[in-house]
């Protein structure tokens, strides 16, 4: 069973903005949160968990290397359901963490 992928309108935002091989980054990254889940593994560069709010599942990855570096955060809204939300992609000065 695949997950759900829920992006923020922020979010699709953000992506119009940030140069075509970062958004095409990001659909790779979400086409595979949708299909292994929220715990992508070893293939995405920096992937780990976020430590923040208390009872919150949020995990992060680089998209690409270099300068500007640019980041995708989500969090795991419902373990059952199968619910992710992406609700940051950016460059990694500004990223909520």
């Amino acid at each position: 069973m695949a997950w759900k992928i829920i992006i923020q309108p922020k979010v699709g935002k953000q992506l119009r903005k940030l140069p075509e091989r970062v958004s095409l980054v990001t659909n790779l990254l979400c086409a595979d949160l949708a299909d292994k889940g929220a715990y992508p593994r070893k293939q995405w560069s920096n992937y780990g968990k976020l430590h923040g709010k208390k009872g919150v599942d949020e995990r992060h990855c680089h998209l690409n290397k270099g300068h500007p570096t640019y980041v995708a955060c989500w969090r795991i809204l419902n373990k059952q359901k199968r619910m992710i939300e992406v609700y940051y992609v950016g460059t990694h000065e500004k990223a909520p963490y």
